[in-house]
């Protein structure tokens, strides 16, 4: 038999150095890159991990990754895939180490034990301290204006048992809040919940601060913790708070301003002004003066706003303005024509019910209350007039089996049957029309305008976009990059740019998010050839004109990108 001829042996591995494929003269390894240099270019201008290791404790010099860089990691994982915490191993084995301050040994080390023990340490060492130092550096470093801030809420919903998380406890001498029932924002109200408080900058819809209370606390209870708390982080109490209408209780309002500071909410269904205002519209007594036209990109007008000419006061004696919008008058007859079409229909499904011959209403109180739970879930009790009639049945039944007969005996049988009539109520439905596309607003601000007042309302509802991202792009967690989306949108109206074509197929994108600008850089890989004796050779894949375009925008080389 002849020789067998040396030949180069190929593997292939995935494991805590991303793909690696070896042979005998060296090894190619490959590592996702994605948008990674663009987070870590501002979390270092956030100076963040700095800030994290500042207010850590010292730790055993034995620790294989520092809580720091643990949470760090954290972070960047929140921002790129939010893994859970036990796959934050596998995920960061696809990327680079050094791109997630980490070594090779480092990632290989990464299990949910050590991911939950990092938590536990910054729970115990006072994160609200740790985000307060934080906001405050980032908001100097990005110049975020704190003049105007908006707070809401929403509830997080969960799932499964918590049977160690149903009352609030101490843990490291802190108060841990308690994961139950409340007044659930998603409508379920099976479900038990934390609820979860935000506000937002009007520079840019800057996440400045957030917390988490317990999932019973009721809103109206979170507002003057929030307002202190925003005090310190703006240094000064006379920045414009805007909330909803939680906001309009007596203590909240009076103790704002009697510390100097400045709101404006929305005035309560169940506050007595309201009544008298909108029984004073009812009767035709309230004069309405425009204000503002507001038009849509293509000088269309797609709402007029008008006040109430009335100067008003509210019992604790703050400016009380009426407002009337044409688009929110259409939104309240569609949402009533909506509510009305859907009582009709349930009325009609208990009618059938009750004609049924194996109905189970055989009392009629029943009955009223089986009406009045269909009016109050749809608010028709004063729209929707309906009457129940009761109709007695007679049946005769032999008193025995079998064949009746000349001698058959039969007893008399009665039943009761019910039937409804509906009819709408013109005289409340006229007088529900006229109350359509009002608001009122509540501020203690006697220097803006009743304009300048709704500008600020109007933009009330960004905070909701952002709940709206928490729960879907960022799966409940807090929003960290807001400034790159602030940054890009700034660098455009520097340069004069509408647009960039950020969307598929090169469409324009008007308003570029942060999940938008990751998924564009998700697709960068960095490859590093190592041969024995020779520096490892280092590609990283070509960056396209868009994403060159993006990084300048943002200040970032795009010669070092992933390197």
């Amino acid at each position: 038999m002849g020789k067998r001829r040396n030949r180069s042996k190929h593997r292939s591995t995935q494991g805590p150095a991303g793909s690696v494929a070896t042979w005998d003269q060296g090894a190619l390894r490959s590592y996702s890159v994605g948008a990674l240099p663009i987070i870590n270019h501002v979390l270092d201008r956030m100076n963040l991990e700095k800030i994290l290791e500042a207010q850590l404790p010292n730790e055993d010099a034995r620790t294989k990754i520092r809580t720091c860089c643990g949470l760090m990691l954290l972070v960047r994982n929140i921002l790129i895939s939010r893994e859970p915490l036990y796959g934050v191993g596998e995920w960061a084995s696809r990327y680079a180490p050094d791109l997630l301050g980490l070594t090779p040994g480092q990632v290989a080390a990464l299990n949910d034990d050590r991911s939950g023990r990092w938590l536990a340490r910054f729970f115990a060492f006072d994160p609200p301290a740790i985000a307060l130092a934080a906001t405050t550096h980032s908001v100097r470093r990005f110049q975020v204006a704190l003049d105007e801030l908006h707070n809401d809420s929403t509830t997080v919903t969960f799932y499964g048992a918590y049977r160690g998380a149903e009352q609030e406890q101490q843990r490291h001498g802190r108060t841990a809040p308690a994961i139950t029932f409340g007044h659930n924002k998603d409508h379920r109200p099976d479900l038990k919940q934390l609820l979860y408080v935000l506000t937002l900058s009007h520079d840019g819809g800057v996440p400045v601060h957030f917390r988490v209370c317990s999932g019973n606390v009721v809103d109206d209870q979170t507002h003057r913790e929030t307002w202190d708390l925003l005090c310190q982080l703006a240094g000064r109490p006379d920045f414009l708070y805007i909330a909803d209408c939680k906001l309009a209780t007596a203590e909240n309002m009076t103790y704002i301003h009697g510390h100097g500071g400045k709101f404006v909410t929305v005035l309560p269904r169940t506050r007595k002004e309201d009544n008298d205002f909108r029984s004073q519209l009812a009767a035709g007594g309230v004069v309405w003066r425009p204000v503002w036209e507001k038009e849509d990109e293509y000088g269309q007008i797609v709402d007029r706003f008008s006040i109430s000419d009335a100067p008003m006061l509210t019992a604790e004696g703050f400016r009380l303005i009426w407002y009337h919008s044409s688009r929110k008058a259409e939104l309240d007859a569609a949402a009533r024509a909506t509510s009305i079409r859907r009582g009709l229909r349930e009325l009609a499904e208990l009618r059938q019910r009750l004609h049924g011959p194996r109905t189970r209403f055989q009392d009629q109180a029943k009955v009223h209350d089986a009406v009045a739970e269909i009016l109050k879930q749809h608010d028709l009790s004063e729209l929707i007039r309906v009457t129940v009639k009761q109709t007695c049945i007679e049946q005769f039944r032999q008193d025995h089996r079998g064949r009746p007969g000349p001698d058959t005996h039969y007893r008399k049988q009665v039943k009761w049957r019910f039937d409804l009539e509906c009819e709408l109520d013109q005289e409340h439905l006229a007088a529900a029309e006229q109350l359509d596309g009002v608001f009122p607003l509540v501020t203690n601000d006697c220097t803006l305008s009743e304009l300048e007042l709704l500008y600020a309302y109007k933009r009330q509802p960004l905070i909701e976009k952002r709940f709206e991202q928490m729960k879907t792009d960022f799966a409940i967690a807090p929003v960290w990059l807001k400034n790159v989306e602030r940054e890009l949108r700034k660098a455009m109206e520097r340069e004069g740019l509408e647009s960039l074509p950020m969307y598929p197929e090169g469409r324009d994108c008007h308003c570029p998010t942060t999940r938008r600008l990751i998924d564009i850089f998700d697709p960068i890989q960095r490859h590093e050839i190592h041969q024995t004796g020779q520096a490892p050779t280092v590609m990283v894949t070509k960056l396209t004109s868009l994403q060159r375009r993006l990084l300048r925008l943002l200040g970032i080389p795009a010669s070092s990108y992933g390197q």
